[in-house]
């Protein structure tokens, strides 16, 4: 239970119990005296259910297909409804409620339906917080259902009151009360609906605990009511005209291309036109590692040489230089192009050239047909390109002696010189961590769709276990791989007790530095001395993880990272392996975000 909930079903000082508590094998009397026939709801002669019943089936009905939470009585309801449907539904419980969210959110990343995690009230939804914000910044389809403190009571001073979708509103697409039984279908709908349409995000949704024990009729849920948004044709052709123009042009693909399926819509685009693709986010994949025409280790130099960037499905962050790329020394910057899946997510502080927003895929196929047709001979780009390859080809060469290194202590690429020849290439690689993850950037390169996960724009330390979760449970006969670095991994590797009671085996590596990576470096940069920076040296991530029930080594000598990394994928439970690494050797970067 979270928190203060352990007392939700203890007795108040007039002798009556917070939390309903009558139940029997076959009945559950509500709050409001009707009956429920949990054992046969899932059947056809059913005349009434809980609110749980009523939140589920719809649930069902958008793709959910498992539950993350932790225990809570005002949301048992969802419980009962999962555990005794004809067809039940696996529920996820975790040790801390962030986990859950994360988990949820990184099934709607890797499945593209969302995610469906369920709070207690007060601290339970208030703990989730921070991950439904990650998800909104990510896009990411989520939606999260949270108790409530009983609607008779509101304003009396229940076990925690509190209006919760205030909170939300800043960090989610919707957020509303369900205030009756009536309610509770038509809000969820609309909460799914929402969270799975373009552009994607969280949704929230609270239901008073009375409403969710009451009973009453069970209508049909219904699925997602959605349709692709259409975009404009001038827009497209507008965008066809500055590609034509173009002699030296860069497509970003970002993770919105993957999030809307239009990831055959972006090989078709790539291999027609033969443009240059730097991949960003879980655009990561798109075009498979080693595909001649992915550029991203030459990235620097390709924004810096384009005449334009066409930046598809993500936005004009920090990330990607704000929208501006080359102008260096008096050069005239590229022109920006920004493709997106809904009107609201085209950038308004660059200066674009151009921008079309839409289903990516009709974005993509329209651009790519306007070109086609257009008069005149068709842009050869290959020069460009080849001259793009020729950097790739060089970077990977410098690359090869940092993957390899022998130091003492261990350089951090050299764990990656050892885990990338053990990927299979359908393996999940999560990165939860700052300076270490940052190095998974640069070597990691997957070779499917949906193979990355990192908590995006909104840079939340501590989605590595929830996410790890996710995989295990979506692509069950993957490699799922979690790189942390040693301050996330102390956020969440109590959940290392979730993977092993739910039988969920994941490969975990720790770059373990003993130290804030991020902040140590910049802040010795600032002031010449850094503080709260430093963790404990040397420590042993790998027997938490032994003491949960998982496995787990220390690595100190770069030969022996690769038979660790051989034992962990071979153990078949969570098994961590704990690396020491060089605090001194952190990633080369040109930005910290601000």
């Amino acid at each position: 239970m979270s928190q203060t909930d352990e007392s939700a079903a203890t007795p108040d000082t007039d002798g009556e119990s917070a939390a309903p508590t009558a139940h029997s094998a076959d009945h559950v009397r509500s709050p409001h005296g009707a009956d429920d026939v949990r054992s046969a709801h899932g059947a056809d002669d059913v005349r009434s259910a809980h609110g749980g019943v009523h939140a589920l089936e719809v649930a069902r009905a958008h793709g959910v297909q498992a539950m993350f939470t932790l225990s809570g009585a005002h949301v048992f309801p969802m419980y009962d409804a999962a555990v005794t449907a004809a067809d039940p539904m696996p529920i996820i419980d975790v040790r801390h409620e962030p986990t859950a969210v994360f988990a949820a959110e990184a099934v709607g990343k890797l499945t593209r339906t969302p995610g469906l995690a369920v709070l207690t009230a007060g601290p339970g939804v208030t703990n989730g917080v921070s991950p439904v914000a990650q998800a909104h910044f990510a896009g990411s389809p989520l939606v999260v259902v949270g108790g409530r403190a009983p609607a008779a009571r509101w304003g009396m001073g229940t076990l925690q009151e509190l209006d919760h979708p205030p909170i939300f509103e800043t960090v989610s697409t919707w957020a509303a009360t369900a205030h009756t039984l009536a309610d509770i279908a038509p809000t969820v709908h609309e909460a799914f609906n929402r969270a799975g349409s373009s552009h994607r995000g969280p949704t929230f949704v609270d239901v008073p605990m009375d409403e969710f024990f009451n009973a009453g009729p069970l209508g049909s849920a219904t699925g997602p009511d959605r349709a692709p948004l259409q975009p404009d044709g001038d827009d497209l052709a507008r965008v066809a005209r500055l590609l034509q123009d173009a002699r030296h042009p860069v497509l970003v693909l970002g993770t919105d291309v993957w999030a809307d399926g239009a990831e055959d819509a972006a090989s078709r685009f790539a291999a027609e036109t033969g443009i240059p693709v730097i991949a960003n986010g879980m655009g990561r994949g798109l075009l498979p590692g080693g595909h001649p025409q992915l550029v991203t280790k030459a990235r620097s130099a390709a924004f810096s040489g384009a005449d334009l960037v066409v930046v598809a499905g993500t936005p004009l962050d920090f990330r990607l230089g704000y929208g501006v790329f080359g102008g260096k020394d008096g050069a005239t910057p590229a022109r920006v192009v920004h493709l997106a899946d809904s009107p609201g997510q085209l950038s308004t502080h660059a200066d674009l050239a151009g921008s079309a927003a839409g289903d990516l895929t009709l974005v993509l196929d329209g651009i790519l047909a306007a070109l086609q047709s257009a008069s005149g001979s068709r842009p050869d780009w290959s020069s460009w390109l080849g001259q793009l390859q020729d950097l790739v080809s060089a970077a990977a060469a410098r690359d090869v002696d940092l993957l390899a290194s022998a130091s003492d202590p261990i350089h951090p690429a050299r764990i990656y010189g050892e885990l990338l020849p053990r990927l299979a290439d359908d393996a999940v690689v999560i990165g939860d961590g700052g300076d270490f993850v940052s190095f998974a950037g640069k070597f990691v390169e997957p070779q499917r769709p949906g193979g990355w996960l990192d908590p995006g724009p909104y840079g939340c330390l501590g989605a590595g276990m929830g996410a790890a979760m996710a995989a295990r449970i979506t692509r069950p006969s993957s490699q799922v791989v979690v790189l942390f670095g040693d301050g996330a991994a102390g956020m969440s590797l109590m959940d290392v007790d979730t993977l092993v009671r739910h039988d969920l085996p994941v490969v975990m590596v720790v770059g373990n530095n003993s130290a804030w990576g991020l902040e140590k470096s910049p802040m010795q940069m600032l002031y010449g001395y850094d503080v709260a920076a430093d963790l404990a040296p040397n420590t042993r991530y790998d027997q938490v993880v032994t003491a949960l029930g998982g496995g787990g080594e220390m690595v100190t000598d770069p030969a022996q990272i690769g038979p660790a990394l051989d034992r962990a994928f071979a153990s078949g439970v969570p098994y961590l392996v704990n690396v020491m690494t060089d605090v001194s050797a952190e990633y080369p970067r040109t930005t910290h975000g601000v």
